[in-house]
């Protein structure tokens, strides 16, 4: 049958996809725009797998919370360009997959990508948008925090992303305390809430540096332990959230920051996502 220039508009406004391959997809559908749409998608998911080698380093976070601030989620996604970052149709299939994120709470990436949005489950989503503009696009990370106070954090240009939990809320509002934290873990990069919370792989490599350092220097053998235990210490002073000197006000720890905004006030956890 023969394919009209409306038929071609048609299923482009449906679709999103080129003047061209609306075309060919119609004329390889007979017209049936059902099967048409198949096609494309089909045509995405060759895109998708013949650029599947290829580095997905830039893109954006996205962000929903509940009202209460008690829940969150956060999800990157990742494509191979900023222009396509900052293409409306990957902003708002970021949107659709935060959304749908946050209504689920699947509790990984792999069932996230299997949820249902609309007729498609998510990971067809994201091949369908592939097809239309010929980039590969992920998931690369995605977080479900829950808390009393879960307040998040976007940093300038949507490129880094924090979610911090606060306890001992007491039913203060505390979320502009939480902007500051969110803040300083995404300039800071702490590696853990406090020294309790540092994985023992890290302490046990700290330790390891240290004493090689002490060794070179020359210093007592009977020294060594003890001298290395204080180097451990500074790393907790500067790489640990609660002990870093908080960047509005380096008189204070980040730890006497949140005392002073509300007594018992502290940090039960945070995730920082940061794009390429």
């Amino acid at each position: 049958m023969a394919i009209t220039a409306q038929d071609v508009n048609k299923l482009r406004q449906m679709t999103g996809a080129g003047m061209m391959d609306c075309k060919k997809a119609l004329t390889e559908a007979d017209g049936d725009f059902d099967k048409a749409i198949e096609i494309l998608r089909k045509k995405g998911q060759k895109v998708s797998a013949s650029r599947s080698d290829k580095e997905a380093k830039e893109g954006a976070v996205f962000v929903r919370t509940g009202d209460d601030n008690r829940e969150a989620v956060l999800v990157a996604l990742n494509c191979e360009t900023d222009f396509v970052a900052k293409n409306e149709a990957f902003q708002k299939l970021g949107a659709l997959i935060a959304d749908t994120a946050f209504e689920h709470k699947p509790a990984n990436r792999e069932e996230l990508l299997a949820l249902k949005a609309g007729d498609l489950t998510i990971s067809e989503h994201i091949v369908e948008l592939v097809g239309k503009i010929g980039e590969k696009i992920e998931i690369s990370e995605y977080v479900h925090m829950t808390g009393e106070k879960v307040i998040p954090y976007i940093h300038a240009g949507s490129k880094l992303g924090v979610l911090v939990a606060l306890k001992g809320v007491n039913g203060k509002d505390v979320t502009d305390a939480g902007k500051d934290v969110g803040m300083q873990i995404a300039a800071m990069n702490p590696v853990a809430v406090d020294e309790n919370s540092v994985d023992k792989s890290i302490i046990e490599k700290e330790l390891e540096i240290a004493r090689a350092q002490i060794i070179a220097e020359g210093k007592p053998a009977n020294m060594v332990d003890k001298i290395a235990q204080g180097k451990l210490q500074k790393f907790f002073r500067e790489s640990t959230l609660l002990h870093q000197a908080f960047v509005k006000d380096n008189s204070k720890t980040v730890a006497q920051y949140l005392e002073s905004v509300s007594k018992g006030l502290t940090v039960a956890e945070f995730r920082r996502v940061s794009i390429g």
